[in-house]
C-alpha cells in the first residue's frame, strides 16, 4: 500500500517554520510581510481557496489584505486596482484569484502584475526564469509539488517523470522543475496525447493536472509508481451534506495498491500550494527590504 504524501501536514510544518522568522523579523522593529488577495465576483470555491490563504497569512503573521470586487467590474477598473497594488509599498505580494469573470482577459491582467510581487508565479518574467539557478518566485503549485517531493525524500534525478496537463499554472512549469532542477526526463501529455496510457505507464513519477475526475486508473500506471494528483473536482455525491464530494484527477481507490506514495484529494497537493504563496511572499518581502 502506498505512502499517502501528506501536504496538510508539512504545509503546517512550513508555517510553523515561516512563523518563527516572522517573529524574528519583528524583534528586529521590521513591519511583518503583507499579502493582498484580489477576488473578482462571487465563485464559491474561489472564495474557499482565498479564505484558505488569508487564514494562512494568520498563521503566519503575516499581514493579510483582501480586495473583492463585483462581477461586473470592467476590465480597466480592475487593471487599475492591479496597478494600485504595484505602487503600493505596504504590499509585499498579491495574487488575483482565478477564474476572472469572462469578459475579462487573464493574459492582460497577469501582464500587468509586478513580477516582483507576482507570488502566483505567472507572469511572463517569473515563468521565463523557472530554469534558472537564480530564479524568481516560481508558479506556486508545482514549487508546493517539489517541496513535497523534497520533504518525503523522493528522487527525481534520473527519473521518468509523466506530466498530464500542459497549462501554464501547472502542466508546463512542473515539466521545466522537473527537467532542470529535478534532473529528471520528463515527457509532457495533455489532450492531443494519442494512447495516453502507453505514456502513463512508462512514470516513476506521475504529476496529474486536468481537472478530469478519475482520468487514470489503475491499469494506466505500474507498480511502485509515485502518484502526485494536482487535480481537485466536486462530484455530485447525495450522502454528503454539501451534496458533491471532491476527488482528484487520479482513480485513488483503485491507483493508490499500484504507487509506492500518492497524494490524497483533498489534503495532498492544495495546501503545498498555499504553503508556497506564503514562501513567495516572504522572499518578495526579503527582496524588497535588501534581506536576500
Amino acid at each position: 500500500m502506498a505512502v499517502r504524501l501528506d501536504g496538510k501536514k508539512i504545509s503546517s510544518d512550513i508555517e510553523q517554520e515561516i512563523a518563527a522568522e516572522v517573529k524574528e523579523l519583528i524583534a528586529r522593529g521590521m513591519r511583518p510581510p503583507h499579502l493582498a488577495a484580489v477576488l473578482v465576483g462571487d465563485d464559491g470555491p474561489s472564495r474557499t481557496y482565498v479564505r484558505n490563504k488569508m487564514k494562512a497569512c494568520e498563521v503566519v503573521g503575516f499581514r493579510s489584505s483582501l480586495i473583492k470586487l463585483p462581477e461586473d467590474i470592467s476590465e480597466q477598473e480592475l487593471i487599475a486596482r492591479i496597478e494600485d497594488l504595484n505602487r503600493d509599498d505596504e504590499v509585499d505580494g498579491y495574487i488575483v484569484q482565478l477564474p476572472l469573470p469572462e469578459h475579462i482577459s487573464v493574459e492582460h491582467i497577469i501582464d500587468i502584475i509586478d513580477p516582483k510581487k507576482d507570488v502566483d508565479g505567472f507572469t511572463p518574467s517569473n515563468f521565463g526564469k523557472i530554469d534558472q539557478e537564480h530564479h524568481s518566485l516560481l508558479p506556486a503549485t508545482p514549487m508546493g509539488v517539489m517541496e513535497l517531493l523534497k520533504r518525503y525524500r523522493i528522487e527525481t534525478r534520473g527519473k521518468h517523470c509523466v506530466v498530464v496537463g500542459k497549462s501554464h499554472i501547472v502542466g508546463m512549469p512542473m515539466g521545466i522543475l522537473l527537467a532542470g532542477p529535478g534532473d529528471a526526463t520528463v515527457t509532457i501529455c495533455h489532450i492531443y496525447t494519442r494512447d495516453l496510457a502507453t505514456h502513463t505507464r512508462m512514470a516513476d513519477i506521475l504529476v496529474v493536472a486536468v481537472g478530469k475526475p478519475n482520468l487514470i486508473t489503475a491499469d494506466m500506471v505500474k507498480e511502485g509508481v509515485v502518484v502526485i494528483d494536482v487535480g481537485i473536482n466536486r462530484v455530485p455525491d447525495g450522502t454528503k451534506k454539501k451534496g458533491y464530494a471532491l476527488r482528484g484527477d487520479v482513480d485513488f481507490e483503485g491507483v493508490e495498491p499500484k504507487a509506492s506514495y500518492i497524494t490524497p484529494v483533498p489534503g495532498g497537493v492544495g495546501p503545498m500550494t498555499i504553503a508556497s504563496l506564503i514562501i513567495n511572499t516572504l522572499e518578495a518581502y526579503k527582496k524588497r527590504h535588501g534581506l536576500l
